[in-house]
């Protein structure tokens, strides 16, 4: 061997050595934060015409460009568009992430499972969505309610991959009357509530004495206790909107907008990540992607984005809970700054943007930065592993540890540098 090649083989080792004695890494910078909340935006949000506007476009010469006027906001060289004014008053609690990317552009489906897990598609393992990573790490902060609830349709790429059902959701599509099957019958009375509790727990008692060692029974058991827990008035009362003040549920708006409210509600009770659908997604005719006419009454979903996120943001600090949320509005990925033949936008992950919120963050407003028409990422680019990765440090997770899938180690982030700046 020569010496130059033993002197770095050396070094490596002793490097080495130095960090498996806990001497090399320096521990993570980790938030305060203690619930999060993602706005999810099905379809593809247009940064262009919201959270990262640029010079003024024309859709029927097809000159690519903004949609609408920007506005100033609350922080000094940083706009919105102006359908977004309840919101831009409130940026110093903001971040838009402008240099967002990923390489999943024409398939809504692949990028939603990019945008909820932080990964590739896999063909032999089945990831985790951030919320039952978050569920996975950190549980509910009281016994008796979900770690993890999503206010719309089940799927997929919202649940607990490898970790298990222990780290899944409870949903809801109805958020008056609260997740379906767990609300009592009202003309059940006490005693024969109490009767059928007595005959449940004999047959438990009996399936635990057949097929105790039984991993899909035992797993069975669990979530059938969790929903007895969850099928009392304690949690299911969280659901009763009208014991909210009316003008306080005027200001949040449409059903997306009590959705938000809720959101508020379950976090008092103590959930710890509540994912959000969009709710209204006809209210413009395509949702948030705009193709074609789209495009037209794209403001429409914006004002109702702008009235939901802003009463959240002033309720949640109204309530004392604003710098213990983290809010994100996630959507698979954006739009391009030039039009298509019908007069909307197309897909465009190569630089789009989310938005993180509150969570006791060092906001600046937005980071990173695109080109003249937001197509081309020019400054301080993020992977949507490092967008996961804030999340998770401001939630108190290191993003740098493992999870297992069986005795098999996985990294909670694919990569994964949270965003220094907002830990400042």
């Amino acid at each position: 061997m020569q010496r130059r090649t033993f002197i770095k083989a050396s070094a490596a080792s002793a490097v080495a050595t130095s960090a498996s004695l806990g001497h090399a890494a320096s521990p993570p910078i980790l938030g305060k934060a203690e619930h999060c909340v993602m706005l999810w935006l099905g379809g593809g949000m247009s940064q262009i015409d919201t959270f990262d506007p640029k010079p003024l476009g024309d859709a029927k010469t097809r000159k690519p460009g903004g949609y609408y006027p920007s506005i100033d906001t609350a922080v000094a060289d940083v706009q919105v568009c102006e359908h977004l004014p309840k919101t831009a008053r409130l940026m110093e609690q903001v971040t838009a992430v402008r240099s967002l990317h990923h390489d999943v552009v024409d398939e809504h489906a692949a990028a939603t499972n990019r945008m909820h897990t932080g990964r590739p598609t896999s063909g032999t393992v089945t990831y985790p969505s951030l919320g039952s990573i978050v569920a996975h790490q950190r549980g509910a902060l009281v016994d008796g309610v979900p770690a993890y609830m999503v206010l719309g349709y089940p799927n997929i790429v919202r649940g607990p991959g490898f970790l298990g059902p222990e780290a899944g959701f409870v949903y809801t599509t109805d958020i008056e009357s609260g997740p379906a099957g767990l609300a009592r019958p009202t003309w059940l009375s006490t005693g024969r509530i109490s009767r059928r509790d007595t005959l449940l727990a004999e047959v438990r008692k009996a399936g635990s004495q057949r097929y105790g060692h039984d991993q899909t029974y035992a797993d069975y058991d669990a979530a059938l206790a969790q929903s007895l827990k969850l099928a009392g008035p304690e949690f299911m009362n969280v659901f009763n909107l009208d014991a909210e003040p009316t003008a306080l549920r005027k200001a949040y708006g449409s059903e997306f907008g009590q959705r938000c409210l809720l959101t508020r509600r379950l976090f008092q009770a103590g959930v710890r990540f509540v994912e959000i659908s969009y709710s209204d997604n006809f209210k413009n005719g395509t949702g948030w992607d705009t193709h074609n006419d789209g495009q037209l009454n794209q403001h429409l979903l914006i004002k109702d984005l702008d009235d939901a996120l802003s009463t959240l943001m002033t309720d949640l600090e109204a309530h004392g809970i604003l710098e213990k949320t983290v809010i994100l509005i996630n959507s698979e990925f954006g739009r391009p700054g030039g039009f298509d033949s019908g007069g909307g936008r197309g897909h465009q992950s190569k630089c789009f943007t989310n938005v993180i919120a509150g969570g006791g963050l060092n906001h600046c407003g937005a980071y990173g930065s695109s080109n003249d028409v937001s197509e081309e990422v020019v400054e301080s680019p993020v992977s949507v592993p490092d967008f996961f990765a804030t999340a998770l440090a401001a939630l108190q997770i290191d993003p740098a540890a493992n999870l297992y899938d069986g005795d098999r180690p996985v990294p909670i982030t694919d990569g994964g540098t949270p965003i220094a700046k907002l830990f400042g």
